[in-house]
């Protein structure tokens, strides 16, 4: 007989912890969060707009763009706005507009080497520009009066001058070319899936019992019509911006060059970054346009939840069957399952990003007196927040694409809940009795004792409908109608009103 391995003791185990590869060190770097591992190939549109690059290359834009505002003037005051700034060429003006526009690797890598040694992500900025204003004569010649401009890089501005600028241009980015893009795909989709099935027949079910007939279309197509709403609301949304100077008073632009009108120079740079001008502000733009646009996309996300458990719900009732993906697996342990994962993924990153969107909707809004930072880490979960929704998004098609609809199992049903045509037949013994024929008292009444906790098959509806004593054309149209034929003008709605 053979003796027991030894356990190992607790010193044992711990040596062995501590002797195994740390993952932090291996190169390259793993991923700490899923958006940037398993899930960056469907969110990674958005890094080029809401990552912490991106950021910095947001900045670097609004910083050049100001330096030709000072130099140049805007499009209604042309001239300098400071006085003996130097007038820039066509091709001093492409030089500077050079430097965001090849913002790559190399350049992340020497503005975070900047930002070591100055421990502050703006002024680095300032400073991996003045690096390229002092290069220009190598590139435009010696006789270029780009590096006579240097000082006016971050001319009288606070950070959040510069910050508040990136984020509108950033968030504003993301959520046109990227998120609008695949959410309007979505519903695009969703739509036409509701025009394809507008007229098959299927029993509803309010409060999880059966009820009156709808078609899986017409439901299909009210979530596809919720969904449009809150797009026209996200695409209209206004992304404001300010610069103002430390507290919103342009005290140092009116010390520095009081003969300025400051406000109409600042309205119209922001204005030239497609952004709308907020005039009053502290030393933040207030944020509240971004808590509108959160509050927005995190209601699209709820609505889109709702689809989510609406169609796996549909899937467990067998009233949608999923295609299998060759050689996928639904269970490690149950070979015939096929799981409704797509839309269970959906759920859980519409869940979290709606967690990131009312954080960032309910801390934006309140900044202490002229300024705290609660923002600035807050708006680094920008991209999360949107990541998630994306993600939510692509997994939504990608279960949408892969039902059928089951018309057999759904005509099956209907015919097992003939107790639901009471509801027509009770409303056509009013309709009788207003026009004045006898019998038809207490219509609800008579119908609920014929139908409610106990099964009514189509011989036993037709019975009660032909003692009714209605109308020849009402009992006759009453005797035509089965829960199959009981949708009234779903498939028309669909029509009319998802176009």
């Amino acid at each position: 007989m053979t003796s027991p391995a030894p356990q190992s003791s607790p010193s044992d185990v711990q040596t062995r912890v501590n002797s195994r590869v740390n993952l932090a060190d291996v190169t390259p770097p793993i991923a700490l969060g899923p958006l940037d591992g398993r899930y960056r190939g469907a969110v990674a549109p958005l890094v080029d707009h809401l990552s912490e690059a991106a950021l910095n290359r947001a900045r670097i834009h609004v910083e050049v763009e100001w330096l030709v505002t000072l130099c140049n003037g805007t499009q209604e005051s042309p001239g300098a706005v400071v006085p003996g700034a130097p007038t820039l060429s066509d091709d001093e003006i492409a030089y500077l507009r050079a430097i965001p526009a090849t913002f790559g690797a190399d350049e992340i890598a020497e503005l975070a080497a900047i930002e070591r040694e100055t421990v502050h992500d703006v002024k680095a900025v300032e400073y991996f520009i003045k690096r390229r204003i002092a290069a220009a004569p190598e590139a435009l010649g010696e006789t270029t009066n780009l590096p006579a401009a240097s000082e006016l890089v971050h001319f009288a501005c606070t950070s959040e001058d510069i910050n508040n600028l990136s984020y509108a241009l950033m968030v504003q980015g993301g959520v046109r070319d990227v998120w609008l893009t695949a959410a309007t795909a979505l519903t695009d989709q969703l739509a036409e899936l509701a025009r394809e099935h507008a007229e098959v027949p299927m029993l509803s079910r309010t409060h999880g019992q059966p009820a009156t007939p709808t078609t899986m279309g017409k439901e299909l197509a009210v979530l596809a019509h919720r969904l449009r709403r809150q797009l026209r609301r996200i695409d209209g949304a206004e992304y404001l911006g300010k610069l103002n100077g430390a507290t919103g008073t342009y005290g140092a632009h009116t010390v520095a060059v009081p003969g300025a009108d400051w406000p109409a120079v600042s309205k119209a740079f922001v204005e030239h970054l497609g952004l709308v001008w907020n005039p009053l502000t502290t030393q933040i733009e207030s944020h509240d346009w971004q808590a509108e646009v959160y509050a927005d996309v995190a209601r699209f996300n709820r609505i889109l939840h709702n689809l989510a458990t609406d169609v796996w719900t549909y899937i467990s009732l067998g009233f949608f069957t999923q295609i299998p993906v060759a050689g996928a697996t639904g269970s490690s342990t149950m070979p015939h399952k096929v799981n409704p994962i797509r839309f269970e993924n959906a759920e859980a990153n519409l869940e979290i990003s709606c967690s990131l969107l009312d954080t960032l909707s309910a801390t934006l809004v309140t900044s202490r007196l002229q300024r705290d930072l609660t923002d600035s880490t807050t708006q680094r979960n920008i991209g999360p927040a949107f990541g998630h929704s994306l993600l939510a998004i692509d997994n939504t098609r990608r279960g949408l694409k892969a039902l059928n609809v089951n018309a057999a199992l759904m005509a099956d049903d209907l015919d097992h809940n003939w107790e639901v045509l009471g509801e027509p037949v009770q409303s056509a013994m009013r309709a009788a009795s207003v026009a004045g024929v006898e019998g038809m008292e207490n219509p609800y009444e008579r119908l609920k004792e014929l139908t409610r906790g106990q099964r009514v098959d189509a011989a036993r509806m037709r019975e009660f409908v032909a003692g009714l004593g209605l109308p020849d054309d009402v009992a006759a149209r009453l005797a035509d109608l089965t829960p199959a034929s009981y949708t009234g003008i779903a498939a028309q709605l669909v029509e009319d009103y998802l176009a």
